[in-house]
């Protein structure tokens, strides 16, 4: 099996704190503070983007090394059963979340961003901003996690 190390770029910092709190993420507006190490001008740029896409380590969650059956989705019994890699949350083998949020500011080494669903001080790995190339052109997902997802991202 192959490993790597991986450092974090930055934080995230905002008002949520509890990790089991899972949806209404749409409003919250949250700063990733990037190194000092990158220099004063890493997110040059970035402000021209509408949307980043941020890597972020669910650091804050317990592990969990048995990922072999599938379980329901968000541990909801009236959920079906998937597996490891057909759900986002933070049981996760790497614990790596990703999310593309809407960019409000960008200053010095602050990324202030709104609908980043990771709770304060969550170590940030890196930073990609959204191209429209990159993104897909048609998304299929069973109508169950439509109906779960409706108020994720709500305020």
């Amino acid at each position: 099996m192959l490993s790597f190390e991986i450092s974090s770029i930055g934080t995230v910092r905002n008002e949520r704190t509890d990790i089991q709190h899972t949806d209404n993420w749409g409003a919250v507006r949250s700063t990733i503070t990037v190194d000092a190490r990158f220099g004063d001008s890493c997110l040059q740029g970035l402000e021209g983007f509408s949307h980043v896409e941020v890597l972020f380590v669910f650091d804050q969650f317990p592990a969990d090394g048995d990922f072999r059956e599938p379980r329901p989705y968000r541990g909801r019994p009236d959920l079906p059963p998937v597996g490891i890699f057909a759900g986002r949350g933070p049981r996760r083998p790497n614990r790596i979340g990703v999310t593309c949020c809407a960019i409000e500011s960008v200053r010095g080494r602050e990324l202030t961003v709104v609908g980043l669903d990771a709770v304060t001080g969550t170590p940030v790995i890196d930073l990609k901003p959204a191209i429209v190339e990159f993104l897909p052109a048609d998304v299929r997902q069973p109508e169950w996690v439509s109906e779960l997802m409706s108020e994720y991202f709500q305020p």
